[in-house]
């Protein structure tokens, strides 16, 4: 019996080795990618104000259609698939993941992570609702919408807010090597995996492809910038709550 039962006072204390930070946030490259994603959205917003981006929208729009009724061309599997996707940029799964991811930085102490995230996240969808407002542009009615959606169509708050969440989360977790080779490919299939998001809302016909597009690079734009711009706030405020945990006392 005293092989079996264990005095659980006498059992070795379970280690559990926490990550370093294997890296700070690179500011340049990170403003150097903001500026060339916030081009791109600018060019775009003015494309679609002056009415210019009419032959790519209906191109990308009818690419996937077929027939007098413009039913969707594919198989009802490819229909499924593309459901699935554009279910990661909806608000449950994508503030699901946001809300886990959060959760996970802090449990590996990586407190100026979460901090930089949460901002990150909440600010942008702020700035997508702001645009959005601003330019008040409808939904695409020449092809049938194979999914309900509301709201004003530019920019595209699945691609901008999937963007924002994906890759931010890859720029926080990146930090958990010290392999440029490790972080530029977490951060890169984080831009894929939002870029799918992104041009599935085009393929149910809810948006248009420079709604997408627009979304999508002022999303991966947005990220890059907090990252850049929010670092040292957050660093701060995770310093403070490091000192509190420390020391209950302090004030």
């Amino acid at each position: 019996m005293d092989d079996i039962i264990h005095d659980p006072h006498h059992l070795p204390a379970e280690a559990v080795r926490l990550p370093e930070r294997g890296f700070t946030i690179n500011r340049r490259k990170a403003l150097i990618a903001a500026a060339v994603c916030w081009a791109g959205f600018a060019l775009l917003v003015w494309l679609v104000l002056s009415g210019r981006t009419g032959g790519f929208d209906d191109w990308g729009l009818l690419a996937a259609r077929t027939g007098d009724a413009r039913d969707f061309a594919g198989s009802h599997l490819l229909i499924e698939i593309v459901r699935d996707t554009t279910a990661l940029g909806g608000v449950f799964l994508r503030n699901l993941f946001a809300i886990g991811a959060v959760v996970a930085l802090l449990f590996l102490k990586l407190r100026r992570e979460a901090v930089l995230f949460a901002i990150t996240v909440a600010g942008g969808w702020i700035a997508n609702t702001g645009v959005k407002l601003l330019v008040g542009r409808e939904r695409p009615q020449i092809v049938p919408h194979l999914m309900e959606a509301g709201g004003e169509s530019f920019p595209s708050g699945h691609s901008f807010n999937a963007a924002v969440v994906y890759i931010a989360m890859a720029i926080a977790f990146a930090a958990l090597s010290r392999r440029h080779s490790v972080r530029y490919t977490i951060i890169g299939a984080a831009m894929v995996l939002s870029a799918m998001v992104a041009w599935s809302r085009v393929m149910l016909g809810v948006h248009f492809p420079s709604d997408v597009t627009a979304g999508w690079l002022g999303g991966a734009g947005w990220a890059f910038l907090a990252a850049a711009l929010l670092y040292a706030p957050a660093k701060a405020a995770a310093d403070r709550d490091m000192a509190k945990t420390l020391d209950p006392g302090t004030h």
